[in-house]
């Protein structure tokens, strides 16, 4: 269904505010390839819109009058399951409800336009196009409910820096330690994915450090959710924090995330540089860090995700050593970074979701026998 196509992708939009309606009518028809069939001002408008427009991407604001914009998804995921992006305001409220809106398989999230910073909508246009390209291309799937546990593309594109500007390419340091080391990746539909993984790990597995493409206001409440759901103790990361076995660290959603060793340990270090494949934080810098500083006692994975950031930083860890894992075509929501790892060689091996959680952790106990470390059981 989302194969490459010649046709225009077809947008309706769903959003109580005819300002926003009319801002995001605009943006997205001032695209070649995207024409916006319909608006709707609530979801039981949108509903009857749907049957009969059959647009191939929705955007859905999630705050509406009558029915809110999660409730309502859940019912299009459920009985027709198609790509979805939400309108979403960056406050902690609406990080929460956009985070229950990827649970339920929104393949993304974009803020409210701000209409009073014209200097910003430019930038705004950029990168609604790129969300709803991509989402015209992503793999979704029906919602299912389950008892809980718990960028940019137009010319006027910010410049693409790589790794280099806030760390420096270096040889690993090699040394021998009983502590392993996991470092995970991800962007387009990377929440749940993070998710499925950590849930999938048990209480004593390696210290764990993530990168998710997410802005400031969501990392804070993503970590507190994934702290509830999973087995393992999960922080959003601090400056100078000790990375311990059965914890995790995510990246705040403004600074890099870097791995650095301090004496015996290894301690999370966040940086404010640059963003790196226009993300701040980059997978490539945790990557990169990861295979200086950690080499062969860390195992790299690489989740969904849109663009290549991480791939490069993959390939480093791999030829530092580190096991590499990708997440394949067919569980992804997007190969896009998976998908340039595998494609540069940087993945050792490309796997289902759900298999990759219990591979890493074969892998840290065959890292184990290799080097003769007796861990109790």
């Amino acid at each position: 269904m989302n194969t490459s196509r010649t046709r225009k992708i077809r947008v309706l939009i769903v959003d109580d505010s005819a300002l926003v309606r009319k801002l995001l009518t605009e943006m997205l028809g001032s695209a070649a390839d995207i024409e916006v069939v319909g608006a709707a001002p609530d979801a039981y408008s949108a509903r009857e819109k749907i049957k009969s427009l059959n647009p191939d991407v929705l955007t859905l604001d999630v705050e509406m009058p009558r029915m809110d914009g999660v409730t309502f998804l859940r019912n299009l995921m459920r009985l027709r399951p198609m790509p979805v992006v939400m309108v979403s305001s960056l406050t902690d409220a609406g990080a929460e409800i956009t985070l229950d809106a990827l649970s339920v398989g929104a393949v993304d999230y974009l803020s409210k336009p701000k209409v009073d910073l014209a200097a910003t909508l430019a930038d705004y246009r950029d990168e609604l196009l790129e969300k709803v390209r991509c989402a015209a291309r992503a793999r979704v799937r029906a919602y299912e409910p389950r008892v809980d546990r718990g960028a940019t593309h137009a010319v006027t594109a910010p410049p693409s820096f790589t790794a280099d500007v806030v760390l420096q390419k270096a040889a690993p340091v090699k040394f021998r330690t009983t502590d392993r080391l996991i470092a995970v990746g991800a962007s387009t539909g990377g929440t749940e994915a993070i998710k499925e993984f950590l849930m999938g790990m048990p209480p004593d597995s390696p210290g764990i450090v993530i990168a998710q493409h997410i802005p400031k206001a969501f990392s804070t409440p993503f970590a507190e959710r994934m702290n509830r759901c999973c087995q393992l103790t999960v922080f959003e990361a601090q400056d100078g924090q000790q990375i311990l076995p059965g914890h995790a660290y995510i990246a705040p959603g403004d600074r890099h995330l870097l791995v650095a060793r301090s004496g015996a340990r290894w301690i999370c270090r966040l940086d404010d540089g640059s963003p790196v494949n226009r993300h701040k934080p980059s997978v490539d810098v945790l990557f990169r860090s990861v295979a200086q500083e950690a080499g062969y006692n860390a195992i790299g994975v690489i989740l969904t995700g849109m663009g290549k950031d991480g791939a490069q930083g993959l390939l480093e860890m791999r030829q530092a050593g580190s096991p590499t894992i990708a997440q394949d075509e067919a569980t992804s929501v997007v190969w896009g970074m998976p998908g340039e790892a595998v494609a540069i060689g940087a993945a050792a091996e490309d796997l289902p979701l759900p298999r990759i959680a219990p591979r890493v952790m074969a892998l840290s106990h065959e890292m184990d026998i290799t080097r003769g470390v007796s861990r109790a059981v």
